[in-house]
C-alpha cells in the first residue's frame, strides 16, 4: 500500500514514520526546502541553525521522549530548571516559589489563595467535556475571583487572542494549567524545560531517514498542485502536472491550505471546513550576544505592549548549542484581519525594540546580532463554546483521503507532544482503513485508469 503525505512538518513526518514502520510505502511532499514546518530551522549567515519559532519539551512529554529513544537520539535530550515571571506595572515579578507568589503585588491574600486553588482544581477535573460549554471568563471569575481575573487572567487571554476571546471555553485555560503543572518536578516542584540538541530538526531528520530506509521517499521543494479525486475517491496527487497514483492521500496542513488542494471534494465538505478559524502570528526572533532576562517566559499583563510574551529559550538551551547566541522570541498572536499582518519587517523591528527599551532600561540595541521577523497566517485553531462538532474527522468526505491537522487536537494545546500523539492516533485510523481496502480491493473506474495511463 502506498500513501502520499502532504506536508513535512512534525505531524506529517511523524505520521509517515509510524506508517512506514507498519509496512506502508510513504512519500512525503513538502513545498519548502526544509522539513519541520513551524518547528523547522532558520540558518543564520554564519551557518548556525536555530528554531524558527520557540519550542520546549517538558519532562512529562512521554511520547516524544519514547520516540527519541526509539530513534536513538535520546542522548541528545537536555533538561534544565527554568524561571517564569510576570510583567506588571513596569517591572518583572518572579513567580517561582511560594514566597514569590505570596509577594505578588496585584493580589491580596484571598486572591492568592483562590488562584492557587484554581490550579489545584484544574488538576482534579477528569471530564473536560463538562467545561466546553462554560465561558472561560465565568469559570475563572468563579474560581479565582474578579480581581485576579482582571489583573492576571484577562490580560493574558486578551494578549493570546488578540483582544477577542468572548466565546472561548474554559477548556482552554484548563489545558494550559494542566500542562503548566506538568513542568514542575521533584520535591521542590521547580519548573523544568528541555530541548533536543539541534532542535526539533534532529527528531524530524531521524524519522525521515527511517522513512527512506523503509523504501519511502521525502520530496523537498515539491508542492502538490492538487489531489486527484474521481468517482468520490482520491486517486493520487498532481505534481508539476503529472499524476502520481496512491492508495491513500493524507493532508497534514491547516484546513484553509488543505482546501485549496481538493477542488474536487464535495461542496458540503468545503462548507464544513470553512467554519474553522485560526489565529495567526507575528513572531520576531531576536538573537543577542548576551542574556536579556534569564527567565524562560515573561507573561505580559500590560496590554500597552504589542507582544504576547518574552520567551528566552536560552534560559534552558545551552547557548553553545546555538552558536553561543542568546535567543529571545517576541510573539504576537493575531486575529484574522489584524493590521499587524500588513506591517513591514522594519516597522515590526522598530516597534518591538522601542517597547523592549521601555520594559528593560538596561537593554542595549547593540547587543542584537539578528532580528528576524517570522509570520504565519494560520497557526492556532480557534475553538469556541460547544464547537466540538466543527472539528474535522480524520476520514474525510472523500474515500482514501484523510486530514490529520492541529484543528483536531482538542482540548490539548498544540505543542510537539500533542502533535506527535495525534499523528500516532491518526496513523491507526489510516491503517485500519487501508486494511479493510486491502481485504476488499475496489476496482478503479475507467476514467481513473485512463488518467493514470495518460500520465
Amino acid at each position: 500500500m502506498k500513501a502520499a503525505i502532504l506536508g513535512g512538518g512534525i505531524m506529517g513526518v511523524t505520521l509517515g514514520y509510524l506508517l512506514s514502520r507498519r509496512g506502508v510505502t510513504v512519500e512525503v511532499f513538502e513545498a519548502s526546502p526544509n522539513l519541520g514546518g513551524l518547528a523547522g530551522p532558520l540558518t543564520l549567515d554564519d551557518g548556525t541553525e536555530v528554531d524558527r519559532y520557540y519550542h520546549a519539551i517538558l519532562s512529562s512529554d512521554s511520547f516524544l521522549r519514547e520516540l527519541c529513544t526509539e530513534l536513538g537520539i535520546a542522548d541528545r535530550l537536555r533538561f534544565r530548571q527554568t524561571r517564569m515571571g510576570f510583567f506588571y506595572q513596569g517591572r518583572v515579578y518572579s513567580m517561582n516559589s511560594t514566597l514569590e507568589f505570596l509577594r505578588f503585588p496585584p493580589l491580596g491574600w484571598i486572591d492568592r489563595l483562590r488562584l492557587g486553588l484554581t490550579v489545584v482544581y484544574a488538576q482534579m477535573v477528569r471530564d473536560w467535556t463538562s467545561l466546553e460549554g462554560v465561558d472561560v471568563e465565568k469559570w475563572l471569575v468563579q474560581l479565582s475571583g474578579r480581581r485576579t481575573y482582571e489583573n492576571i487572567w484577562r490580560p493574558l487571554l486578551k494578549a493570546k487572542f488578540d483582544g477577542g476571546f468572548e466565546r472561548t471555553p474554559a477548556t482552554y485555560i484548563w489545558a494550559r494549567l494542566v500542562r503548566m503543572k506538568s513542568t514542575r518536578g521533584g520535591a521542590n516542584q521547580k519548573e523544568e524545560a528541555g530541548y533536543i540538541i539541534g532542535g526539533y530538526q534532529t527528531l524530524v531528520k531521524a524519522m525521515a531517514e527511517r522513512i527512506e530506509a523503509a523504501g519511502g521517499t521525502v520530496h523537498l521543494r515539491c508542492p502538490v498542485q492538487e489531489v486527484a479525486i474521481d468517482g468520490g475517491r482520491a486517486r493520487g496527487v498532481r505534481v508539476n502536472g503529472e499524476l502520481h497514483p496512491f492508495d491513500a492521500v493524507i493532508g497534514t496542513m491547516q484546513t484553509p491550505i488543505f482546501q485549496r488542494l481538493i477542488p474536487g471534494a464535495p461542496k458540503q465538505y468545503h462548507d464544513f471546513l470553512n467554519q474553522r478559524r485560526y489565529l495567526g502570528i507575528v513572531s520576531p526572533l531576536m538573537i543577542l550576544d548576551r542574556p536579556l532576562t534569564g527567565y524562560w517566559t515573561i507573561n505580559m499583563t500590560d496590554d500597552r505592549f504589542p507582544f504576547t510574551g518574552v520567551i528566552e529559550t536560552t534560559a534552558y538551551i545551552d547557548p553553545k548549542h546555538v552558536g553561543g547566541y542568546h535567543l529571545v522570541y517576541l510573539p504576537k498572536y493575531t486575529a484574522p484581519g489584524s493590521p499587524l499582518l500588513t506591517l513591514s519587517d522594519e516597522e515590526i523591528r522598530e516597534t518591538w525594540l522601542s517597547n523592549l527599551e521601555q520594559m528593560f532600561p538596561d537593554f542595549d540595541r547593540r547587543s542584537v546580532r539578528y532580528f528576524l521577523v517570522n509570520r504565519e497566517r494560520f497557526v492556532e485553531p480557534i475553538h469556541e463554546l460547544n464547537s466540538r462538532h466543527l472539528i474535522p474527522p480524520v476520514k474525510t468526505a472523500v474515500e482514501a483521503l484523510y486530514l490529520v491537522t492541529t484543528a483536531q487536537i482538542y482540548p490539548d494545546l498544540t505543542n510537539g507532544e500533542a502533535v506527535a500523539r495525534h499523528a500516532a492516533r491518526a496513523a491507526e485510523t489510516v491503517l485500519e482503513s487501508l486494511a479493510v481496502r486491502r481485504a476488499v480491493p475496489e476496482a478503479a473506474p475507467a476514467t481513473a485508469i485512463a488518467d493514470v495511463a495518460a500520465d
